[in-house]
């Protein structure tokens, strides 16, 4: 599972000033997410997304599935590398999958302990931070990620919704 929870920020300087106390730099990235629609279901109502995702690392098919509580991001995520952007879209377009939407982000990963910490500026929305752990201890990882959050000055309600979401809504 994905236990993740997100939140809106001005700016990161103090948060990249506390990741550099407590965490360590991973890497730096555009990603560029393209969202689908399914032909069986509308996952706008179901609450899953598929995407195909391509940045400097390659290119990943992702499956997510519904959130699971009412504070958090968590869902099941399952993902598989491929080897071709196009010829992915094609396939799934040929499946009856509609595209949504693009998604694009600039990216500045950390990790600290167990958590993945991204610095993020989405294309038409601004800033966020997300903590995240991969984990089957849901209750355990959703402790962890809210103490890396405070550790951070992260404070107040997460944002649940996801970026595709943010951006159909505006």
């Amino acid at each position: 599972m994905e236990v993740e929870v997100k939140f809106s920020v001005e700016g990161f300087e103090e948060v990249e000033k506390k990741l550099a106390e407590t965490g360590k730099f991973v890497i730096e990235k555009e990603e560029e997410d393209l969202y689908f629609n399914s032909p069986w279901r509308d996952f706008r109502k179901s609450d899953e997304a598929l995407r195909i995702r391509k940045d400097s690392e390659g290119v990943t098919l992702t499956y997510k599935g519904r959130k699971i509580d009412k504070e958090t991001k968590t869902r099941e995520e399952i993902k598989l590398k491929v080897e071709d952007f196009d010829n992915c879209r094609r396939i799934l377009e040929k499946l009856g999958f509609t595209p949504v939407r693009w998604v694009k982000k600039r990216r500045r990963i950390y990790q600290v302990g167990e958590a993945v910490v991204c610095l993020d500026e989405i294309d038409g929305l601004g800033k966020f931070v997300e903590v995240e752990i991969e984990s089957e201890d849901v209750e355990g990882a959703k402790k962890k990620v809210f103490e890396v959050a405070r550790s951070l000055g992260l404070e107040g309600e997460s944002i649940r919704k996801s970026y595709l979401e943010m951006l159909e809504n505006l």
